[in-house]
């Protein structure tokens, strides 16, 4: 449980990484995580608050779970929809070769 947990927090700090500097150059961001998952800080969340649910699994913990699935799901759908009004067929190429949440494992997102 504790890997897991380290390891998303790597996840998350990682992609807060990236962003922070697409973000600052005004461009997409497309590498490290984001080179296999398109909201790879969403993954990372949803990890987390798994190890939260299995080390602590409380009737809170058991009903805001599913909840907060649901709302990184949309919160992720309307982020895309942004990222496509603003850098048009550059997001489209990059979304048909990076899936959203489960990482293709064998070969990166710009060998697709």
């Amino acid at each position: 449980m504790v890997a897991q947990c380290a390891g998303a927090g790597y996840l998350l700090s990682s992609a807060w990484n990236v962003l922070y500097h697409a973000q600052r150059r005004h461009t997409l961001a497309t590498a490290g995580p984001y080179a296999r998952i398109r909201h790879p800080q969403y993954v990372a969340f949803v990890l987390i608050l798994l190890g939260f649910l299995i080390q602590w699994p409380t009737l809170l913990t058991l009903l805001m779970f599913p909840v907060l699935l649901v709302m990184y799901g949309r919160l992720a759908v309307t982020e895309e929809a942004e990222m496509r009004a603003r850098f048009g067929a550059e997001f489209d190429i990059y979304a048909r070769h990076t899936p959203r949440f489960f990482p293709r494992f064998g070969k990166s997102a710009s060998a697709a």
